[in-house]
């Protein structure tokens, strides 16, 4: 075969040739860019699309060649790196914009407004890093191509048409079993996002801090990837046919971790770019060049301020909405029933035990009721269990009976069957294997 290495299977082709190449169609959109006089209508997601992969290609290129560790070719490479994060970030944002008109969400118009900002940054930013790009390529002697890009190349994906919905929009029994268990994980994720708990705007130095130390990549990606198997998960066994038609609520509730999960998206974005681009770790000369003339470019504390102060801010916004909404969703799709066992032996309903039902009704997330002398307590909470208590010792009561969620009436079941946990004297024992999520 002409031109290939049959030792090694490697190509003949020289690195300047392949440097060309991979920068070819890269180096197209920045003449575009540099071309237009405003951002307007230009930054489609087919514009991203390809920012994302001709940047993607040539940052992987040049890696497999060492430029990372190479003065003259690592801030070509920096540069490709800053535009597919970026990008990446633009994308996910420009889709919740397109999307925002079928979101069924609370204080939309706020958020908008708050999207446009952040998008802005994001489009400025590209702006900026363009002819930085251009002037790198010619510094390397990269022949440029003779011509950039049209605006007719990156359409919107948008048109004032839809088509018919022609799907009959049937309820069946069996999406109850799914909602309930996507709706139980959205809460349970939520509850663990809550770590992230956002009270008010942080400034330029309460901002360096959180980041990385408290809020960063890893943290964010690993809930962006809990977020995006509840979506498939929904869409497979739940909703098939988008946002449009249907049930009310099971379309409000996609729409909340829709946009968390692309919220998400951009934030892990920015920060992968913020940690490993922009923080000044200063250990080489050329590497802290290089993160001087990316923050001219894309500025460290507008990006931060765009991915928390934004960011967390709506995704700790849209849990909390979410949640709402998936209990009610939870309340109208769970099986009930009811259950009646024995009372704690010997100490009754004090701390223990009462902790015990509360964490499981809490773990199921169902309503649960405890019934006492024919007055009721919510078994969620430990506190109304324990009034429970007090009234089922002056009465002198042995049994109650718990109705609601029928997975928690299982569980607290088996949990009186083991005298809730605790020997004559208190102390715990051993649970069963069905509820070590107790311990």
């Amino acid at each position: 075969m002409d031109g290939v290495n049959q030792n090694n299977g490697s190509c003949d082709i020289t690195f300047a040739e392949k440097v060309r190449f991979y920068s070819y169609d890269y180096l197209k959109c920045f003449l575009y860019l540099v071309s237009c006089d405003s951002t307007e209508n230009v930054f489609t997601k087919s514009l991203y699309s390809k920012l994302i992969t001709s940047s993607h290609l040539l940052e992987d290129f040049l890696d497999f060649h060492g430029a990372k560790n190479n003065s003259e070719w690592y801030f070509y490479r920096e540069l490709a790196a800053a535009i597919r994060h970026i990008s990446l970030g633009g994308y996910a944002q420009k889709h919740i914009a397109n999307r925002l008109i079928f979101y069924d969400i609370h204080d939309k118009e706020n958020f908008s407004q708050n999207g446009d900002v952040a998008l802005e940054f994001l489009t400025s930013s590209l702006m900026k890093l363009a002819p930085a790009v251009i002037a790198e390529a010619s510094r390397l002697n990269i022949e440029l191509p003779k011509k950039g890009f049209k605006a007719i190349h990156f359409p919107g994906i948008t048109t004032g048409e839809m088509l018919a919905h022609d799907f009959e929009d049937e309820q069946k029994d069996r999406y109850s079993k799914h909602i309930v268990r996507v709706t139980n994980e959205f809460i349970s994720i939520a509850d663990d996002f809550d770590t992230f708990e956002f009270v008010e705007v942080y400034d330029q130095e309460e901002l360096k801090v959180l980041v990385p130390d408290r809020v960063n990549e890893v943290e964010i990606r690993r809930f962006e990837m809990q977020i995006h198997n509840l979506q498939s998960s929904f869409d497979s066994y739940v909703i098939h046919g988008g946002f449009l038609f249907g049930n009310r609520n099971f379309k409000r509730f996609r729409s909340y971790f829709s946009v968390i999960y692309h919220l998400l998206q951009v934030m892990g974005r920015l920060l992968h770019f913020y940690e490993r681009h922009l923080i000044d770790i200063g250990y080489k000369y050329i590497y802290t060049k290089a993160r001087e003339q990316l923050s001219v470019l894309v500025d460290p504390d507008v990006l931060l301020d765009c991915t928390i102060n934004y960011g967390l801010y709506y995704v700790n916004h849209f849990f909390s909405s979410g949640k709402e909404v998936s209990r009610e969703i939870l309340q109208g799709n769970i099986e009930r029933s009811s259950v009646t066992v024995g009372i704690p032996r010997d100490l009754g309903f004090h701390c223990r035990p009462s902790l015990m039902v509360a964490k499981i009704v809490q773990n199921y997330g169902g309503e649960v009721k405890l019934i006492a002398g024919g007055d009721q307590f919510d078994a969620s909470s430990v506190l109304d269990i324990q009034w429970a208590g007090g009234k089922i010792q002056k009465e002198n009561i042995q049994h109650v009976e718990f109705q609601g969620d029928i997975r928690a009436l299982k569980d607290i079941e088996t949990l009186a069957g083991v005298n809730y946990g605790e020997d004559q004297m208190g102390k715990g024992i051993p649970l069963p294997k069905s509820l070590q999520y107790l311990r």
